[in-house]
């Protein structure tokens, strides 16, 4: 057990206290401070999974989860997950991949989402080359007020009409 300074008071305070005993600043593990995971957890380079929520208590700064797999309020990595995320494929509230999944997402191959802009889009509001959704929108759209034959024999492939 090592001793920190209270960034509040300046006391002497075990690493492991929820608060100062002091002043009742929260020290380094509440539960306020959110959660880091890294595995590896140690090492060079990018870890394999990374799941990173709240704040870091050391710079005051919303973590973000950077991994082959990143979890978190906000996530970069291969796989990423959150509510703001970026990556390969990326699935969270605002998403941005090659392939993305979310309620805004923006993708360079496949988007799903409430907003989907991508080459392919799939939503309620779609942009993209084939776009499918309430809203369509693109070179080869099918949607409530137009049906590109195009993009129906393109979607036709996945979805029985």
């Amino acid at each position: 057990m090592a001793m920190i300074t209270c960034r509040e008071c300046g006391a002497a305070v075990s690493d492991k206290a929820l608060a100062c005993p002091q002043c009742g600043a929260p020290g380094l593990q509440s539960p306020m401070m959110g959660y880091e995971l890294r595995v590896p957890s140690d090492g060079d380079g990018l870890p394999l999974v990374h799941i990173a929520m709240g704040i870091d208590p050391r710079t005051g700064r919303k973590r973000i989860a950077r991994g082959w797999i990143a979890i978190g309020d906000v996530a970069v990595g291969g796989i990423a997950v959150g509510g703001v995320s970026l990556g390969v494929v990326s699935l969270g509230g605002l998403s941005f991949g090659i392939v993305s999944f979310g309620g805004l997402s923006i993708a360079v191959l496949l988007a799903l989402g409430g907003l989907a802009v991508g080459g392919i889009a799939i939503g309620g509001a779609a942009i993209g080359y084939y776009a499918l959704g309430g809203g369509a929108f693109g070179a080869h759209a099918w949607s409530g007020l137009a049906q590109d034959p195009e993009a129906v024999r393109f979607f036709s492939q996945w979805i029985r009409r």
